[in-house]
């Protein structure tokens, strides 16, 4: 079994409040070699963020019906939506896209990433963490990586989960310290709350600090047996907790009832859409990494492709997206956050049968934003059917290269694991630095 799942429950790793309040009271940034040449050339080095907001696309969104489409193939690879022409001259994407297409000045469309499995469990494990899953080993999500290199802001958790993936967002073999903030609850309900920032109505802070104390003398005796440092992981995740449950700006960061009706409006009042907004407030807040995702495989359009990706698919994104594009670009935040939109994999060239696409790694789009990304331009491209590169490939690997690089962490630095295992965190991916920064 090359990795584990942890549907129905929460994943280790995945804190919330409530696992808080139970066991609480019961028991140098420096400069690459592109850099460098820059500086030697007397040109500026771009501009890197200190956040990220990760859109996943989990399902395998069909790269013929969004970024690269191929009208000019034969029918049952081009399918039934036109490319329209974006605010760039010479880039046209999906006709279903208008307001996207109104925002393309702004983001920068990947045509050649490819990956190495069209399994929707390990390809989405491979996008979060950029490695293959293994099961010696669980690597920590770029989330995780994030929160252990930049740190904290502001007060605010540093990684923040509002999704349904539940086995690859965490923080692997780098610990409880660095578990995601996980937002459960759908921010587009009309009810939309976090309980994880409120005690119990039953309960007072004296009473849980007098349990605490009680968890701290019962643990004593055992701390000196502790060769793992989980007494202390644990104790510093109660910190945090307490911390982010006691703050004012933590509360206010995820009020998103607090947004004007018509922008929320303009964001889509979708799963997606208010995620997003979701996510802009919180990364404006301090929070320095996000993951969006709508719903588990909503993309997998093995059947009825075109209808729903017309109907529902590809106007939620669309709403969404392109809002987050403009509100962020309006409030200076664009500059400082980078912006990440992909899938496990993409569909097939051919359409089968059933009028869908079926899952398809050899080639597909992503999409990138800000922190020093030059926006108005399509790097690689792939071949006369949209199945495999044509030019400039970019690998899995190269991609959270490529993340990395522009949130000023180096991707060739090397992690190790409990067992001393040497890891680099882009697993010998190398950054796209030509061309797109």
């Amino acid at each position: 079994m090359r990795g584990r799942g942890y549907y129905g429950a929460t994943p280790p790793g995945l804190w919330g409040r409530r696992e808080f309040l139970r066991v609480g009271s019961l028991g140098a940034l420096g400069l690459g070699l592109s850099d460098y040449l820059r500086l030697s050339a007397g040109q500026p080095t771009p501009a890197r963020g200190d956040a990220c907001i990760m859109i996943v696309l989990d399902g395998g969104p069909p790269q013929h019906e969004t970024f690269d489409m191929k009208p000019d193939a034969p029918s049952d690879v081009a399918g039934t939506f036109r490319p329209i022409p974006t605010n760039v001259s010479g880039i046209r994407i999906c006709e279903h896209l208008p307001r996207t297409a109104m925002q393309a000045d702004k983001f920068a469309i990947l045509r050649s990433v490819y990956g190495d499995t069209a399994i929707h469990f390990t390809g989405v494990y491979y996008l979060m963490t950029g490695f293959m899953p293994l099961q010696s080993v669980d690597f920590p999500s770029r989330g995780a990586v994030v929160a252990k290199e930049l740190g904290s802001r502001n007060g605010l958790p540093p990684y923040v989960l509002n999704a349904t993936l539940d086995h690859a967002a965490g923080p692997g073999f780098l610990g409880s310290a660095y578990s995601p903030f996980w937002v459960r609850s759908d921010p587009s309900s009309p009810d939309f709350r976090i309980d994880d920032l409120e005690i119990p109505l039953d309960m007072d802070w004296s009473e849980i600090s007098d349990r605490r104390w009680l968890v701290k003398r019962l643990d004593a005796q055992f701390r000196e047996r502790d060769t793992k440092g989980l007494f202390s992981d644990r104790e510093r995740f109660f910190q945090e907790a307490e911390s982010i449950i006691r703050s004012p700006a933590v509360k206010t960061a995820f009020d998103i009832s607090a947004e004007p009706e018509r922008l929320r409006n303009r964001y889509g009042r979708t799963p997606l859409g208010q995620g997003c907004l979701l996510a802009r407030r919180l990364v404006e807040g301090g929070v320095r990494f996000v993951t969006i995702n709508a719903a588990r495989a909503i993309w997998d359009t093995h059947s009825d492709n075109f209808n729903r990706c017309e109907k529902v698919l590809l106007p939620e994104f669309d709403a969404a997206f392109a809002t987050l594009m403009e509100d962020m670009h309006q409030r200076g935040l664009l500059e400082s956050t980078l912006v990440v939109v992909a899938g496990e994999f993409g569909r097939t060239p051919k359409i089968n049968p059933n009028a869908g696409r079926d899952h398809w790694p050899k080639v597909f789009s992503a999409v990138l934003a800000g922190a020093g990304v030059q926006g108005g331009q399509a790097y690689g491209s792939s071949d006369s059917v949209g199945g495999e590169p044509r030019d400039n490939p970019v690998s899995m690997e190269d991609l959270t290269a490529t993340i990395y690089d522009r949130l000023g962490i180096d991707p060739d630095k090397e992690y190790h694991t409990p067992t001393n295992r040497p890891v680099r965190l882009a697993n010998r991916g190398k950054p796209i630095t030509s061309h797109l920064v």
